[in-house]
């Protein structure tokens, strides 16, 4: 089935950043889900458009929460940057297996005017970039990466190929797959596959990439750009590649985008890369229980004042009406405080611009919940288990560093400017506002937000203390009945262990000897003192260190850019 428009517009409206949930109907594997799966079943989609600017990182975080794959577009001309290593690293931590799209190959040809070696260089640099980062091996000829310009709406992937020479030449899809990716070459007169560029006779051969792939895309641009009219109908009923009437008068680039389109839809290529290699609801959701629903983000509504709750069914089915425990950020279980039990009002289907009410949505979707928005400032889980416990709070790669007082010049507007500021934290995952000792509204925003006129003090930038060599003084605390004595002093932390805290890489959930022999052999520390570290911090996953040596050690160090004392 081909995509929605409205979904394929999606898919090649953006060439930053994409994020995908999958829904599939047949669990497995890669190999399982061929393409004689594709052809007779229907798939719904759920796409999350995240920003790819730095600024909006948390918007990243939020949508990988509640989806199953990441399709991550990288630039082939500019490559893998920094905030594209950011993006896979959050999708890694949230366990969310991504794919690669190499976008804007247009560029390459038109701007650039790079030959085929050059281009195929350049691809197999950036995978190589991209697997050095998430760990993984992708591979073009396994179909985790895909190739095309989302401006142009064209895209392919080495399995598109592979078997249209697969019924070409009456050779296996698979094995012809491998061939069209790595050190493989063809030998046009001697038709046999080798693995050096050179043949028996001393001249250079291709890869077979840039033969049976590159050469077509190659010569399309080069008859259709130059104006070969004798040159581009015979190359086009090869290709079966059909024009309208219509289009049989454009020249240049306008007949350039609609080949391509033609040739190698973008819609067809991301479909088949999204069901095959990423995981579906019956596997990423696979286990059965009570409802259990995160909520990841609020979105504003029409009706000001009033935001969605944005989130994904992990198990469970919601619909309106029963009662469930809305548990804030903060909840701990067994205790009343940040719990409420409410009814949803409404539950709604998200499809961009449109909301569509549905009576109740199954685990796997992504759904909007429309009345609890006043329970929740940010996120939460919401649940009918009363013993179920909150999800893992999302852990953003980027805090707020710049502050700013804000007071309204009219008092009578001050209802209006508290309201406003909690609008504001609703909308923004990033956002914090509160009031300081002395008073103030501290903001990162503006009055647009508000809705009221502001005083904006000057921007303050906050300090955070860190710990730069050992204590000279032990700090010495007693309980009420003077029985038990507390002896604690701070020292800073090896870098390089705080990275691996960060990074996930030492675990306090790990068996405390298989922990404290890490410890020892990668950072230097006694196998005894490793063996007694109490927790990790804060919220038991940060990179301080509370250790019992004799009493207490408590190590702090900066944490990213904020470098406060996290003791």
């Amino acid at each position: 089935m081909h995509l929605p428009e409205e979904v394929r517009q999606a898919i090649l409206a953006d060439a930053i950043k994409l994020t995908k949930s999958v829904g599939y109907r047949n669990a497995g594997t890669a190999k399982q889900k061929t393409e004689a799966d594709l052809a007779g079943n229907e798939f719904l989609i759920n796409l999350i458009d995240s920003p790819g600017h730095v600024d909006f990182s948390l918007e990243v975080t939020a949508a990988l929460r509640v989806t199953n794959g990441a399709l991550v577009v990288v630039d082939c001309v500019e490559v893998v940057c920094v905030q594209t290593e950011n993006v896979l690293r959050q999708a890694l931590t949230e366990r969310i297996k991504p794919v690669v799209i190499i976008n804007k190959v247009d560029r390459a040809l038109l701007e650039l005017q790079v030959d085929k070696e050059s281009l195929y260089q350049s691809f197999q640099r950036t995978v190589e970039s991209v697997n050095v980062i998430v760990s993984i091996y992708h591979e073009a000829a396994l179909g985790t990466v895909a190739f095309g310009s989302g401006l142009h709406g064209w895209a392919f992937t080495l399995r598109q190929f592979a078997i249209r020479y697969a019924k070409k030449f009456g050779v296996d899809k698979e094995k012809m797959m491998a061939k069209l990716w790595g050190d493989n070459f063809f030998n046009p007169k001697t038709k046999k596959w080798s693995t050096k560029n050179i043949d028996a006779d001393g001249h250079q051969l291709e890869h077979a990439f840039n033969s049976f792939v590159l050469d077509p895309i190659f010569k399309i641009f080069d008859a259709i750009m130059n104006f070969e009219k004798d040159a581009i109908g015979p190359m086009l009923d090869k290709l079966d590649v059909k024009l309208a009437q219509d289009e049989r008068d454009l020249e240049g680039k306008a007949l350039l985008k609609v080949v391509m389109r033609k040739f190698l839809p973008a819609g067809d290529s991301m479909l088949e890369m999204i069901v095959i290699n990423l995981p579906s609801p019956a596997t990423a959701q696979r286990y059965h229980g009570p409802l259990v629903l995160y909520v990841s983000k609020m979105v504003a509504t029409s009706n000001k004042g009033w935001f969605y709750a944005f989130g994904c069914v992990f198990s469970g089915t919601v619909c309106s009406s029963p009662k469930i425990r809305i548990q804030g950020p903060n909840y701990l279980p067994g205790k009343k405080d940040n719990l409420f039990i409410k009814s949803i009002q409404r539950t709604v289907l998200m499809m961009g611009r449109y909301i569509e009410p549905i009576e109740d949505c199954p685990a796997g979707n992504i759904v909007g919940l429309v009345g609890i928005d006043q329970f929740l400032l940010k996120s939460g889980t919401l649940t009918t288990s009363e013993t179920a416990h909150n999800m893992k709070v999302m852990r953003f790669s980027v805090s707020p560093i710049v502050q700013v007082a804000v007071e309204v010049k009219n008092a009578a507007d001050l209802p209006k400017l508290v309201e406003g500021l909690k609008r504001l934290s609703k909308s923004d995952p990033c956002v914090q506002a509160w009031i300081n000792e002395s008073g103030e509204h501290i903001v990162a925003g503006a009055e647009d937000h508000a809705g009221v006129p502001l005083k904006i003090s000057d921007p303050v930038v906050p300090y955070r203390e860190t710990v730069k060599a050992e204590s000279s003084i032990v700090a010495l605390s007693k309980s009420q009945n003077k029985h038990n004595r507390l002896y604690m002093k701070a020292m800073p932390l090896d870098d390089g262990l705080s990275k691996a805290i960060e990074d996930g890489k030492v675990n306090p959930r790990d068996n405390f000897k298989a922990r404290a022999r890490v410890h020892a052999d990668d950072f230097g520390w006694d196998v005894t003192n490793a063996q007694k570290i109490w927790c990790f911090g804060p919220d038991t996953t940060g990179s301080a260190v509370l250790e019992r040596n004799q009493g207490f050690l408590c190590c702090c160090l900066p944490v990213g850019n904020q470098g406060r004392c996290l003791c």
